[in-house]
């Protein structure tokens, strides 16, 4: 996996170093197994904000960060559903890379839970997050295909009129 600390979304922007964070406490919860609670307490004390190994983590939005995460973990059982029925067939969420699968579900959360972030500004920063991991790949084509398809589905009224602002 690529690092994307170094690269961050939008630089200065304490949700976009949030959701950053989020996907890669999540990554980290599911190949190492620890639980939400010690995890977001790692980050919160040892990263967010941080020099670690030489890559400095951006001051991210602490709340919005732990919702995110938070909220992933607690609405798995219904986003992991939703992105499933968009994959194309053959291709199970549980089938693909674990970053990439974290990206969607952060994005999915908040498309479905956030009704405070333009569906769109969601999009754009899952996107990015994507193309700082997998800069050379399919991936952040994916990555927009299919939350702008469950956008779509979920806040239709997000997709009329002007480009998104900044969430």
């Amino acid at each position: 996996m690529v690092s994307a600390n170094n690269r961050p979304p939008k630089p200065g922007n304490k949700r976009s170093a949030a959701r950053l964070a989020a996907v890669q406490a999540l990554y980290q919860m599911d190949i190492s197994g620890a639980d939400l609670f010690a995890t977001l307490s790692e980050f919160e004390a040892f990263r967010l904000g941080k020099e670690v190994d030489g890559d400095v983590y951006r001051d991210a939005d602490v709340a919005f960060f732990r919702d995110i995460a938070g909220g992933v973990v607690r609405e798995q059982i219904a986003l992991d559903p939703a992105i499933d029925g968009v994959l194309k067939e053959g291709w199970p969420l549980a089938r693909i890379d674990s970053t990439l699968r974290q990206i969607l579900r952060c994005g999915a959360y908040e498309i479905y839970y956030r009704r405070d972030v333009p569906a769109r500004a969601a999009i754009v920063e899952y996107v990015d997050i994507a193309s700082a991991f997998f800069a050379n790949g399919e991936e952040p084509r994916i990555v927009n295909a299919i939350l702008d398809t469950l956008g779509r589905r979920e806040r239709a009224e997000d997709f009329s009129g002007a480009a998104p602002r900044s969430a």
